[in-house]
Protein backbone atom coordinates (compact mmCIF):
# COMPACT_ATOMS: atom_id res chain seq x y z
CA UNK A 1 0.00 0.00 0.00
CA UNK A 2 1.23 3.45 -0.85
CA UNK A 3 2.39 5.81 1.54
CA UNK A 4 1.06 9.60 1.02
CA UNK A 5 3.13 12.70 1.02
CA UNK A 6 1.22 15.87 2.06
CA UNK A 7 3.07 18.89 0.96
CA UNK A 8 1.92 22.49 2.32
CA UNK A 9 2.25 25.43 0.82
CA UNK A 10 1.64 28.61 3.01
CA UNK A 11 0.35 32.12 0.85
CA UNK A 12 0.13 35.44 1.81
CA UNK A 13 -0.56 37.79 -1.36
CA UNK A 14 1.25 35.46 -3.45
CA UNK A 15 -0.80 35.65 -6.54
CA UNK A 16 2.34 36.41 -9.12
CA UNK A 17 4.26 32.76 -8.00
CA UNK A 18 1.97 30.70 -6.55
CA UNK A 19 0.86 29.01 -9.75
CA UNK A 20 4.30 28.09 -10.83
CA UNK A 21 4.97 26.86 -7.25
CA UNK A 22 1.78 24.40 -7.76
CA UNK A 23 3.09 23.10 -11.26
CA UNK A 24 6.22 22.65 -9.89
CA UNK A 25 5.19 20.35 -7.14
CA UNK A 26 2.63 18.31 -8.82
CA UNK A 27 5.26 17.73 -11.84
CA UNK A 28 6.94 15.50 -8.59
CA UNK A 29 4.31 13.27 -8.80
CA UNK A 30 6.25 10.62 -11.24
CA UNK A 31 9.29 10.41 -9.39
CA UNK A 32 7.05 10.26 -6.05
CA UNK A 33 4.80 7.09 -7.56
CA UNK A 34 8.19 5.44 -8.47
CA UNK A 35 8.40 6.04 -4.69
CA UNK A 36 5.33 4.09 -3.96
CA UNK A 37 4.12 7.76 -2.72
CA UNK A 38 1.24 9.33 -3.55
CA UNK A 39 1.22 13.27 -3.33
CA UNK A 40 -1.41 15.41 -1.56
CA UNK A 41 -0.98 19.27 -2.12
CA UNK A 42 -2.65 21.64 0.14
CA UNK A 43 -2.76 25.56 -0.36
CA UNK A 44 -3.54 27.47 2.82
CA UNK A 45 -4.55 31.17 1.70
CA UNK A 46 -3.78 33.00 4.78
CA UNK A 47 -6.46 35.84 4.20
CA UNK A 48 -4.29 37.04 1.27
CA UNK A 49 -5.94 40.77 -0.66
CA UNK A 50 -4.99 39.58 -3.96
CA UNK A 51 -5.83 36.74 -6.78
CA UNK A 52 -3.85 34.13 -4.85
CA UNK A 53 -6.94 32.27 -3.43
CA UNK A 54 -8.30 32.34 -7.29
CA UNK A 55 -5.50 31.56 -8.78
CA UNK A 56 -5.12 27.82 -6.53
CA UNK A 57 -9.08 27.25 -7.33
CA UNK A 58 -7.93 26.60 -10.72
CA UNK A 59 -6.20 23.40 -9.99
CA UNK A 60 -8.43 20.28 -9.14
CA UNK A 61 -5.34 18.42 -7.49
CA UNK A 62 -5.01 21.22 -5.04
CA UNK A 63 -6.76 21.37 -1.61
CA UNK A 64 -7.27 24.78 -0.78
CA UNK A 65 -7.67 26.41 2.78
CA UNK A 66 -8.04 29.61 3.45
CA UNK A 67 -8.33 31.77 6.63
CA UNK A 68 -10.75 34.30 6.81
CA UNK A 69 -8.28 36.64 8.90
CA UNK A 70 -4.74 36.76 8.50
CA UNK A 71 -3.09 34.48 10.99
CA UNK A 72 0.44 34.63 9.81
CA UNK A 73 3.51 31.80 8.14
CA UNK A 74 3.07 29.48 11.11
CA UNK A 75 -0.67 29.35 11.70
CA UNK A 76 -0.89 28.96 8.17
CA UNK A 77 1.40 25.64 8.28
CA UNK A 78 -0.64 24.08 11.06
CA UNK A 79 -3.73 24.67 9.59
CA UNK A 80 -2.47 22.65 6.63
CA UNK A 81 -0.95 19.97 8.74
CA UNK A 82 -4.27 19.87 10.29
CA UNK A 83 -5.94 19.35 7.33
CA UNK A 84 -3.18 16.51 6.22
CA UNK A 85 -3.45 12.83 6.05
CA UNK A 86 -0.14 11.83 4.44
CA UNK A 87 1.93 9.51 6.61
CA UNK A 88 4.52 12.08 5.63
CA UNK A 89 4.67 15.89 6.11
CA UNK A 90 6.28 18.74 4.27
CA UNK A 91 6.09 22.38 3.24
CA UNK A 92 7.90 24.79 0.95
CA UNK A 93 7.29 28.42 0.51
CA UNK A 94 5.22 29.87 -2.26
CA UNK A 95 7.63 32.45 -3.80
CA UNK A 96 9.50 29.87 -5.46
CA UNK A 97 13.15 30.20 -3.33
CA UNK A 98 12.70 26.07 -2.38
CA UNK A 99 13.32 23.51 -5.00
CA UNK A 100 10.19 20.97 -5.01
CA UNK A 101 12.19 18.71 -7.25
CA UNK A 102 13.94 17.85 -4.53
CA UNK A 103 10.66 16.46 -2.38
CA UNK A 104 11.53 12.85 -3.64
CA UNK A 105 14.91 12.70 -2.69
CA UNK A 106 14.15 14.36 0.96
CA UNK A 107 12.01 11.92 1.27
CA UNK A 108 14.00 8.75 0.20
CA UNK A 109 16.66 9.75 3.21
CA UNK A 110 14.05 10.29 5.34
CA UNK A 111 13.01 6.88 5.05
CA UNK A 112 16.36 5.51 3.92
CA UNK A 113 18.24 6.61 7.13
CA UNK A 114 14.80 6.26 9.41
CA UNK A 115 14.83 9.91 10.26
CA UNK A 116 12.09 11.88 11.38
CA UNK A 117 13.07 14.90 10.00
CA UNK A 118 14.99 15.58 6.96
CA UNK A 119 16.01 19.74 6.19
CA UNK A 120 16.58 20.77 3.05
CA UNK A 121 19.66 23.17 4.07
CA UNK A 122 20.19 25.94 1.99
CA UNK A 123 23.81 27.03 3.78
CA UNK A 124 25.25 23.09 3.09
CA UNK A 125 27.29 24.16 0.07
CA UNK A 126 24.69 24.27 -2.93
CA UNK A 127 23.88 26.97 -5.21
CA UNK A 128 22.49 29.88 -2.96
CA UNK A 129 21.09 33.54 -3.92
CA UNK A 130 19.99 34.60 -1.02
CA UNK A 131 20.95 38.11 -0.14
CA UNK A 132 23.85 38.37 2.29
CA UNK A 133 22.38 39.83 5.06
CA UNK A 134 19.83 36.78 5.55
CA UNK A 135 22.80 34.05 4.97
CA UNK A 136 24.70 36.06 7.77
CA UNK A 137 21.36 36.18 9.63
CA UNK A 138 20.58 32.42 9.24
CA UNK A 139 24.44 31.81 9.79
CA UNK A 140 24.43 33.82 13.31
CA UNK A 141 20.74 31.52 14.12
CA UNK A 142 22.04 28.23 12.94
CA UNK A 143 25.20 28.83 15.34
CA UNK A 144 23.01 29.59 18.55
CA UNK A 145 20.58 26.27 17.91
CA UNK A 146 23.71 24.22 17.78
CA UNK A 147 24.76 26.08 21.19
CA UNK A 148 21.88 25.66 22.88
CA UNK A 149 20.93 22.21 21.25
CA UNK A 150 24.54 21.04 21.50
CA UNK A 151 24.45 19.60 17.93
CA UNK A 152 25.40 21.21 14.79
CA UNK A 153 23.01 22.38 12.79
CA UNK A 154 23.81 24.21 9.54
CA UNK A 155 20.35 25.63 8.84
CA UNK A 156 17.72 25.86 11.65
CA UNK A 157 15.34 28.19 9.78
CA UNK A 158 14.97 26.57 6.20
CA UNK A 159 11.74 26.43 4.99
CA UNK A 160 11.69 23.27 3.40
CA UNK A 161 11.29 20.07 5.11
CA UNK A 162 10.15 16.35 5.26
CA UNK A 163 8.69 15.39 8.86
CA UNK A 164 7.40 12.04 9.80
CA UNK A 165 3.66 12.86 10.96
CA UNK A 166 3.63 11.15 13.75
CA UNK A 167 6.20 13.02 15.74
CA UNK A 168 4.29 16.19 15.25
CA UNK A 169 2.73 16.23 18.73
CA UNK A 170 6.44 15.91 19.75
CA UNK A 171 7.41 19.42 17.82
CA UNK A 172 4.04 21.55 19.11
CA UNK A 173 3.35 23.93 20.80
CA UNK A 174 4.62 25.97 17.99
CA UNK A 175 4.52 29.45 17.07
CA UNK A 176 2.31 31.34 14.37
CA UNK A 177 5.08 33.57 13.08
CA UNK A 178 8.08 33.28 10.68
CA UNK A 179 10.17 32.10 13.97
CA UNK A 180 8.45 28.59 13.24
CA UNK A 181 10.90 27.10 11.58
CA UNK A 182 13.55 27.52 13.94
CA UNK A 183 11.50 26.88 17.21
CA UNK A 184 10.88 23.24 15.34
CA UNK A 185 14.49 22.66 14.97
CA UNK A 186 15.17 23.67 18.40
CA UNK A 187 12.38 21.60 19.75
CA UNK A 188 13.25 18.85 17.41
CA UNK A 189 17.11 18.78 18.94
CA UNK A 190 16.09 18.53 22.42
CA UNK A 191 13.29 16.24 22.04
CA UNK A 192 15.95 13.71 20.61
CA UNK A 193 14.52 13.63 17.14
CA UNK A 194 16.32 12.20 14.83
CA UNK A 195 17.62 14.82 11.75
CA UNK A 196 19.13 14.97 8.54
CA UNK A 197 20.48 17.92 6.45
CA UNK A 198 20.42 17.64 3.04
CA UNK A 199 22.30 20.46 0.49
CA UNK A 200 19.29 21.87 -1.32
CA UNK A 201 19.67 25.00 -3.75
CA UNK A 202 18.28 28.55 -3.29
CA UNK A 203 16.66 31.00 -5.53
CA UNK A 204 15.31 34.82 -5.19
CA UNK A 205 12.11 34.93 -4.24
CA UNK A 206 8.99 36.09 -6.60
CA UNK A 207 7.65 38.95 -5.42
CA UNK A 208 8.67 41.64 -2.27
CA UNK A 209 10.20 39.61 1.07
CA UNK A 210 7.84 39.42 4.27
CA UNK A 211 10.77 38.93 6.63
CA UNK A 212 12.25 42.14 8.54
CA UNK A 213 15.34 41.42 9.28
CA UNK A 214 14.93 43.28 12.69
CA UNK A 215 11.83 42.69 14.03
CA UNK A 216 12.04 38.81 13.09
CA UNK A 217 15.87 38.74 13.91
CA UNK A 218 14.45 39.56 17.29
CA UNK A 219 11.79 37.25 17.31
CA UNK A 220 14.20 34.52 16.61
CA UNK A 221 16.30 34.87 19.23
CA UNK A 222 13.67 35.28 21.66
CA UNK A 223 11.88 32.54 20.45
CA UNK A 224 15.19 30.06 20.06
CA UNK A 225 16.30 31.08 23.39
CA UNK A 226 13.24 30.27 25.11
CA UNK A 227 12.21 27.27 24.14
CA UNK A 228 15.40 25.96 24.92
CA UNK A 229 14.68 26.89 28.52
CA UNK A 230 11.72 24.80 28.25
CA UNK A 231 14.26 21.90 27.90
CA UNK A 232 17.64 22.65 29.42
CA UNK A 233 17.47 25.73 31.37
CA UNK A 234 21.38 25.01 32.95
CA UNK A 235 22.64 25.23 29.48
CA UNK A 236 22.05 28.97 29.31
CA UNK A 237 21.69 30.00 33.02
CA UNK A 238 24.93 27.90 33.55
CA UNK A 239 26.54 29.76 31.05
CA UNK A 240 25.27 33.32 32.00
CA UNK A 241 26.82 31.99 35.52
CA UNK A 242 30.41 31.33 34.37
CA UNK A 243 30.50 34.93 32.41
CA UNK A 244 30.14 36.34 35.77
CA UNK A 245 32.46 34.22 37.94
CA UNK A 246 34.82 34.26 35.42
CA UNK A 247 34.79 38.42 35.54
CA UNK A 248 34.01 38.38 39.46
CA UNK A 249 37.22 36.37 39.61
CA UNK A 250 39.59 38.80 37.45
CA UNK A 251 38.11 41.48 39.73
CA UNK A 252 39.21 39.77 42.54
CA UNK A 253 42.47 38.56 41.52
CA UNK A 254 43.33 42.02 40.46
CA UNK A 255 42.10 43.49 43.67
CA UNK A 256 44.02 40.78 45.94
CA UNK A 257 47.51 42.09 44.03
CA UNK A 258 46.94 45.15 44.82
CA UNK A 259 46.02 44.04 48.57
CA UNK A 260 49.40 41.95 49.01
CA UNK A 261 51.36 45.45 47.39
CA UNK A 262 50.35 47.00 50.43
CA UNK A 263 47.92 49.34 48.77
CA UNK A 264 44.83 49.84 51.44
CA UNK A 265 42.85 52.04 50.01
CA UNK A 266 41.03 52.19 46.72
CA UNK A 267 40.20 54.67 43.95
CA UNK A 268 36.51 55.31 43.48
CA UNK A 269 37.11 52.87 40.26
CA UNK A 270 38.24 50.27 42.38
CA UNK A 271 35.66 49.92 44.58
CA UNK A 272 32.78 50.37 42.06
CA UNK A 273 35.15 47.18 40.64
CA UNK A 274 34.98 45.68 44.03
CA UNK A 275 31.31 45.98 44.52
CA UNK A 276 31.03 44.65 40.97
CA UNK A 277 32.84 41.59 42.13
CA UNK A 278 30.71 40.96 45.00
CA UNK A 279 27.22 41.21 42.79
CA UNK A 280 28.47 39.24 39.97
CA UNK A 281 29.78 36.34 42.63
CA UNK A 282 26.57 36.36 43.78
CA UNK A 283 24.35 36.68 40.80
CA UNK A 284 26.68 33.87 38.73
CA UNK A 285 26.19 31.46 41.54
CA UNK A 286 22.65 32.33 42.02
CA UNK A 287 22.21 31.83 38.37
CA UNK A 288 23.94 28.24 38.02
CA UNK A 289 21.58 27.47 41.25
CA UNK A 290 18.54 28.59 39.53
CA UNK A 291 19.04 26.93 36.18
CA UNK A 292 20.23 23.49 38.26
CA UNK A 293 17.19 23.99 39.80
CA UNK A 294 14.95 24.60 36.77
CA UNK A 295 16.52 21.71 35.14
CA UNK A 296 14.57 19.58 37.77
CA UNK A 297 11.44 20.79 37.27
CA UNK A 298 11.58 20.32 33.38
CA UNK A 299 12.26 16.71 34.65
CA UNK A 300 9.43 16.34 36.51
CA UNK A 301 7.09 17.77 34.03
CA UNK A 302 8.32 16.25 31.55
CA UNK A 303 8.91 12.92 33.17
CA UNK A 304 11.85 11.98 31.97
CA UNK A 305 15.87 12.24 33.72
CA UNK A 306 17.24 15.02 34.30
CA UNK A 307 19.90 16.88 31.90
CA UNK A 308 22.87 17.60 33.48
CA UNK A 309 25.84 19.36 32.35
CA UNK A 310 26.81 22.60 30.27
CA UNK A 311 28.23 20.96 27.61
CA UNK A 312 25.96 17.71 26.99
CA UNK A 313 27.90 15.36 29.33
CA UNK A 314 28.06 16.34 33.06
CA UNK A 315 31.55 16.74 34.00
CA UNK A 316 31.50 15.76 37.38
CA UNK A 317 30.77 12.86 39.07
CA UNK A 318 28.30 12.89 41.01
CA UNK A 319 27.39 15.70 39.35
CA UNK A 320 27.93 19.30 40.50
CA UNK A 321 24.76 20.63 41.69
CA UNK A 322 24.95 16.88 44.09
CA UNK A 323 27.80 18.48 45.94
CA UNK A 324 26.11 21.90 46.73
CA UNK A 325 25.41 20.27 49.99
CA UNK A 326 29.01 19.96 51.28
CA UNK A 327 30.02 23.37 49.00
CA UNK A 328 27.64 25.12 50.91
CA UNK A 329 28.53 23.91 54.18
CA UNK A 330 32.40 24.69 53.64
CA UNK A 331 31.60 28.30 52.33
CA UNK A 332 29.53 28.53 55.21
CA UNK A 333 31.98 27.65 57.58
CA UNK A 334 35.09 29.68 55.81
CA UNK A 335 32.50 32.50 55.83
CA UNK A 336 32.05 32.19 59.27
CA UNK A 337 35.46 31.66 60.40
CA UNK A 338 36.74 34.89 58.56
CA UNK A 339 34.60 37.27 60.09
CA UNK A 340 35.49 35.27 64.03
CA UNK A 341 38.91 35.93 62.93
CA UNK A 342 37.83 39.69 61.87
CA UNK A 343 36.37 39.88 65.15
CA UNK A 344 39.20 38.78 66.90
CA UNK A 345 41.89 41.04 65.08
CA UNK A 346 39.51 44.47 65.48
CA UNK A 347 39.20 43.43 69.29
CA UNK A 348 42.96 42.86 69.10
CA UNK A 349 43.45 46.64 67.79
CA UNK A 350 43.51 45.99 63.76
CA UNK A 351 42.12 49.40 62.00
CA UNK A 352 39.07 48.90 60.46
CA UNK A 353 41.15 50.22 57.36
CA UNK A 354 43.26 46.46 57.32
CA UNK A 355 40.09 44.61 57.80
CA UNK A 356 37.32 45.90 55.47
CA UNK A 357 38.41 43.53 52.40
CA UNK A 358 38.65 40.40 54.46
CA UNK A 359 34.60 41.56 55.92
CA UNK A 360 33.52 41.74 52.30
CA UNK A 361 35.24 38.23 51.84
CA UNK A 362 33.26 36.70 55.11
CA UNK A 363 29.98 38.28 54.24
CA UNK A 364 30.37 36.94 50.35
CA UNK A 365 31.51 32.96 51.45
CA UNK A 366 27.89 33.30 53.98
CA UNK A 367 26.00 34.60 51.13
CA UNK A 368 27.26 32.21 48.56
CA UNK A 369 26.86 29.16 51.06
CA UNK A 370 23.63 30.01 51.99
CA UNK A 371 22.49 29.97 48.38
CA UNK A 372 24.10 26.84 47.78
CA UNK A 373 22.52 25.05 50.69
CA UNK A 374 18.85 26.13 50.02
CA UNK A 375 19.68 25.21 46.43
CA UNK A 376 20.70 21.92 47.33
CA UNK A 377 17.72 21.20 49.29
CA UNK A 378 15.09 22.01 47.06
CA UNK A 379 16.38 20.04 44.49
CA UNK A 380 17.00 17.17 46.59
CA UNK A 381 13.12 17.74 47.28
CA UNK A 382 12.51 18.12 43.83
CA UNK A 383 14.41 14.78 43.09
CA UNK A 384 11.98 13.17 45.04
CA UNK A 385 9.05 13.97 43.72
CA UNK A 386 10.25 13.73 40.04
CA UNK A 387 11.28 10.07 41.33
CA UNK A 388 7.83 9.28 43.31
CA UNK A 389 6.15 7.11 40.96
CA UNK A 390 8.91 5.07 39.52
CA UNK A 391 9.29 3.80 43.43
CA UNK A 392 6.01 3.51 43.91
CA UNK A 393 5.77 1.06 41.45
CA UNK A 394 8.80 -0.69 42.62
CA UNK A 395 7.76 -0.68 45.71
CA UNK A 396 3.78 -2.26 44.30
CA UNK A 397 5.57 -4.68 41.61
CA UNK A 398 8.07 -5.65 44.69
CA UNK A 399 5.17 -6.54 47.39
CA UNK A 400 3.33 -8.40 44.69
CA UNK A 401 6.20 -10.12 43.30
CA UNK A 402 7.19 -11.69 47.19
CA UNK A 403 4.06 -12.51 47.85
CA UNK A 404 2.42 -16.26 47.35
CA UNK A 405 -0.93 -16.68 47.18
CA UNK A 406 -2.83 -19.40 49.83
CA UNK A 407 -6.13 -20.11 49.49
CA UNK A 408 -6.79 -22.24 52.56
CA UNK A 409 -4.33 -19.64 55.02
CA UNK A 410 -5.48 -15.99 54.08
CA UNK A 411 -4.43 -14.46 56.38
CA UNK A 412 -0.85 -15.91 56.22
CA UNK A 413 -0.38 -17.19 59.68
CA UNK A 414 1.23 -20.14 60.59
CA UNK A 415 0.22 -23.72 61.40
CA UNK A 416 -3.26 -24.90 61.06
CA UNK A 417 -6.59 -22.21 59.66
CA UNK A 418 -8.61 -20.71 62.27
CA UNK A 419 -12.06 -22.49 62.63
CA UNK A 420 -14.86 -20.81 60.82
CA UNK A 421 -17.98 -19.95 62.14
CA UNK A 422 -19.87 -23.20 60.78
CA UNK A 423 -16.89 -25.36 62.82
CA UNK A 424 -17.50 -22.95 66.17
CA UNK A 425 -20.95 -23.59 66.39
CA UNK A 426 -20.37 -27.24 66.20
Amino acid sequence: MNETLSVIIPAYNEEDGIAGIIDRVLSTRPALAALNTDLELIVVDDASRDRTAAIACTYPDVILVRHRTNHNYGAALKTGFARATGQWLSFLDADGTYPPEHLPALLTVAREQQADLVIGSRMAGADSQMPLTRRVGNLFFANLVSAVGNRRISDSASGMRVIRHDVLCRLYPLPDGLNFTPVMTTRAIHENLKMVEVPIPYSERVGRSKLSIVRDGLRFLHSILWTAMDYNPVRLLGALSLLCLAIALLIGGWLLLTRLRGITTLSPVAALALFAAQVLTVAGVSLFALGATFNYLVSLFHRQPVRQGLFGQPIFDPPLDRQFGWMGALSTLAGLLLGVGCLVAALSGWPVGRLWLYLLGSALLLLVGLQLMISWVLMRILEGLSHRDTRVTADLGGRIADCEEHPQDVSGAEGPTAPNDSERAK
